[in-house]
């Protein structure tokens, strides 16, 4: 049995969503239906959904995490592209976490292990 799950992050604008995490080197899909879209990045999976009380409905906001090999190195690729990023600092739970913040106000968490030296 095989089982998978995928944040479905409201959005304003699936297109604009779409080109944004696109510029930050995620594969991206928009359903051919409309108003919704997929990204992938490194095997992981994130759902966009228009959300049409989007800017009145500010509790719907998503967040989800990524477990990456280097924080660092993707916060400052990210950083590069333009993104909202806060870089990644030790956790008392051993992870090296940073955090992304899309234009609609979703967050991506992500984190590598912190290695003892």
């Amino acid at each position: 049995m095989s089982t998978r799950v995928a944040p479905i992050f409201p959005v304003r604008d699936v297109a604009a969503a779409l080109a944004y995490y696109r510029g930050l080197g995620f594969g991206t899909r928009q359903w051919s239906g409309g108003g919704y879209g997929f990204l992938t990045f490194d095997g992981a999976e994130i759902h966009l959904g228009a959300e049409p009380d989007h800017d009145t409905r500010t509790d719907r906001r998503s967040t989800a995490y990524l477990f990456v090999e280097d924080a660092d190195a993707l916060a400052q690729t990210w950083l590069a592209a333009g993104a909202d990023v806060r870089l990644p600092q030790d956790t008392e739970w051993g992870q090296h976490e940073g955090a992304l913040v899309d234009p609609d106000g979703n967050i991506i968490r992500f984190g590598s292990p912190i290695h003892a030296d």
